[in-house]
């Protein structure tokens, strides 16, 4: 049997150094060398302003009066240049720095991405806030932490849906510039009068006397049984890590960049990798305000129909969509796939189901299949981190280093840790010496948390797989080890398309169960009407039936009790920003769950919940 021809893709970094160390540690890097790159993101952003500046640098489809989103407006490199120029004047003017920081609470938006330019001209760190730490939360908690650590000079808003957190967490002298509206009592600028302070030689100085060592921005992480902490993220780290990507993914410099993208700024994501990918390579952003959720991602769709991405980043929910539309939206399958030259995914585990899903419409619109990538990374590494190397990836592959990244792999009692050093880690946490100095070994390595081990032990060259957070896995009352990652992309295949995510329970207990958040899907299995409520679609015959067959299934490819699901139960009660139990992107926090449902864990466990399945003898 021939092997499935992909559309050509060039990759960076096939090969790797691995040498060893104490015993029980390893340490892999790539076998080249990080090339040369700019001591600021500035240089580029202001390269391209002069190389291409009728170029669109950002777009987003204008809101109209209903509150619906009309025709594209642009944003070229030489207007976004004189703007965010315009903007650092007036930080400039009102005294902003590090210690008073300019904090940003808004979706991704033309306004914000202006915002976030004039900072870093001037080297005034921003803070891309979550949304929903001001649109969700009830008690503002996260919003108020994220302000107590940075001290903000300057709040940024979009408009007056953030009117009630400002009331609630800020001083009433605490100037907010908004694009829209005001809030009363609240010292308010107008973003336009902020965008029309005329720029002069003061704003050409303070780009000079900026550097490697430059604070742009803190991003917080998403915080699960402790509170976020505040990542700083220096010119350095932000320019190394778009070289070490252009290196493992030639791709993005081979063609003029195109991306359509949802992925919300406040997260490393969307807001490092992505943002800073376009501004390094001079390419053009088409910001997404689709979701891939019930409610907005049929406006992803209706952007994809229309802006054919040369590339396409995504999370495992939004991928899961788009491979179910493309098998009867036509349209969608020959925009998206014209010139897209590579998937990404990121942010969880992608199901193998999906990757086939996408496989069969790629391979029936256009004779050949896209390569789907991913890696592993996080907030503190810049994002990226690992790559994988070659166009036949499965799921819970991640490669191998970026260059100039080195991986330490240390034994942790049967798991492996991966730990990075290197110019795209961070040095710390905002106002956090202690975090900071647990969070670095004594070569100075930062700690991930995450487990690896090798896709193929004879052939170090093809990289690492994902084998877990070492801090999810647990122990039964037999002492037995569950390895929660593995285990859980297990589950969530078996179940696709009905599992959105699924949360292991069992620590210190005889059993290993499952707490499982459904998909949307469930919805047209159960038979029920379109708006009956979800309890009553998870208890419904149809669904029970389904679950207990993937139940059943799992049973059988079970070796023992570290890995046999012996109950499960389906949540009526979605995952909650509040509690920390799930991103902006819809990543889910195994320990915040458990942690804020124990009463849930021990009923199931304790035979007391309505439904709870079990597997068939």
């Amino acid at each position: 049997m021939s092997s499935p021809k992909f559309r050509p893709m060039r990759f960076g970094v096939t090969r790797v150094t691995l040498r060893d160390g104490e015993p029980g540690t390893h340490y892999l890097q790539a076998d080249q060398d990080l090339q040369a790159y700019p001591d600021r993101l500035t240089d580029r952003f202001q390269h391209w302003a002069e190389k291409k500046p009728n170029q669109t640098l950002f777009a987003r489809r204008v809101k109209l009066a209903d509150g619906s989103l009309g025709e594209w407006h642009h944003v070229t490199f030489s207007q976004a240049w004189q703007t965010a120029r315009n903007i650092a004047q007036g930080l400039i003017d009102r005294g902003l720095n590090a210690e008073r920081p300019v904090v940003i609470l808004s979706e991704n938006s033309l306004e914000h991405a202006l915002m976030a330019l004039g900072c870093m001209l001037v080297g005034v760190p921003f803070v891309p806030t979550s949304p929903p730490y001001s649109l969700i939360s009830q008690d503002f908690d996260k919003l108020k932490h994220v302000l107590r650590t940075v001290s903000p000079g300057l709040v940024f808003a979009s408009d007056t849906r953030y009117a009630k957190a400002i009331s609630a967490t800020l001083s009433p002298d605490l100037e907010v510039v908004m694009v829209d509206g005001s809030v009363e009592g609240q010292a308010v600028t107008s973003f336009e009068a902020l965008c029309n302070t005329a720029a002069t030689p003061k704003v050409d100085a303070a780009i000079a006397a900026t550097g490697p060592d430059t604070i742009v921005k803190f991003l917080f992480t998403s915080g699960s049984t402790k509170m976020p902490k505040a990542v700083i993220n220096t010119q350095r780290l932000w320019c190394a890590n778009q070289q070490q990507m252009a290196q493992s993914m030639p791709v993005l410099a081979e063609e003029p960049l195109v991306l359509v993208d949802w992925l919300p700024w406040n997260h490393t994501f969307g807001g490092n990798h992505n943002f800073g990918m376009v501004v390094f390579h001079g390419g053009t952003l088409y910001i997404d305000d689709g979701k891939p959720t019930p409610a907005l991602i049929h406006e992803t769709f209706r952007n994809l129909r229309e802006i054919a991405p040369t590339v396409y980043f995504n999370v495992p929910t939004g991928f899961e969509a788009i491979a179910q539309a493309m098998e009867s939206d036509p349209q969608l399958r020959k925009t998206l796939l014209s010139r897209v030259q590579m998937f990404f995914y990121a942010g969880a585990a992608l199901a193998q189901p999906i990757w086939d899903s996408l496989y069969k419409s790629q391979e029936s619109e256009i004779g050949e299949r896209i390569v789907m990538s991913t890696g592993l990374g996080m907030t503190e590494s810049g994002p990226f981190g690992i790559f994988v190397t070659n166009p036949n990836v499965r799921a819970g592959d991640l490669g191998v280093p970026t260059p100039g990244l080195e991986l330490k792999l240390v034994d942790m009692g049967g798991k492996t840790e991966v730990r990075y050093r290197g110019p795209n880690v961070t040095p710390g946490y905002w106002r956090n010496p202690e975090e900071t100095a647990g969070s670095f070994d004594d070569e100075g390595f930062f700690c991930t948390g995450d487990a690896v081990k090798w896709i193929d032990e004879t052939d170090v060259h093809l990289g690492l797989k994902f084998d877990g957070r070492i801090a999810e896995d647990f122990k039964l009352a037999t002492g037995t080890f569950v390895s929660v990652g593995p285990l859980r992309g297990k589950i969530i295949a078996a179940g696709a398309p009905f599992i959105q995510d699924v949360v292991l329970t069992g620590i210190n207990l005889k059993e290993v169960g499952a707490m499982v958040f459904a998909t949307t899907a469930v919805r047209q299995l159960s038979g029920l009407p379109d708006n009956a409520p979800l309890a009553d679609v998870l208890g419904s015959a149809p669904v029970l039936e389904k679950f207990q067959s993937i139940l059943n299934a799992l049973s059988k490819t079970a070796t023992g009790s570290a890995n046999r699901i012996a109950r499960m139960c389906l949540l009526s009660e979605p995952p909650t920003i509040d509690k920390g139990e799930i991103t902006d992107k819809g990543s889910i926090n195994q320990r915040a769950v458990l942690s804020h449902r124990a009463d849930t864990v021990a009923a199931l466990h304790e035979d007391k919940l309505h439904f709870i399945l079990k597997p068939n003898a």
